[in-house]
């Protein structure tokens, strides 16, 4: 037996896939929209209005991240507004932004 089968490893397809997963917030904009919208339900003017993005920029991120299934959206009238999905995917990265977000930033975390 090899010591890949001997270790487990999975195949590189999963190496691939958890990768473009981390790749997704690879932009500081982008994390923290998603950050947001884990927390509220907002719509582009209003994460335009929170970030100081423009609403072009938030568009494109937002279009990223729902492409991605990190986030979903609903619509309300003629309002479009976006939260972070229930998927495991989404809230395995949100678990993982706020340890990084404690590491990085000791004092925006409860102690």
């Amino acid at each position: 037996m090899n010591d890949r089968n001997e270790m487990n490893i999975p195949s590189d397809e999963h190496f691939a896939e958890t990768a473009e997963l981390f790749r997704l917030l690879d932009d500081g904009s982008r994390a923290k929209i998603f950050w947001i919208l884990c927390h509220s339900e907002r719509c582009v003017a209003e994460l335009s209005s929170i970030t100081g993005m423009t609403s072009p920029a938030i568009s494109h991120h937002l279009r990223i991240l729902r492409k991605s299934g990190l986030i979903q959206s609903s619509r309300n009238g003629k309002e479009v507004y976006y939260k972070a999905s229930s998927s495991h995917s989404s809230m395995i990265l949100h678990e993982m932004l706020e340890k990084a977000m404690c590491m990085t930033c000791p004092d925006c975390c409860p102690r």
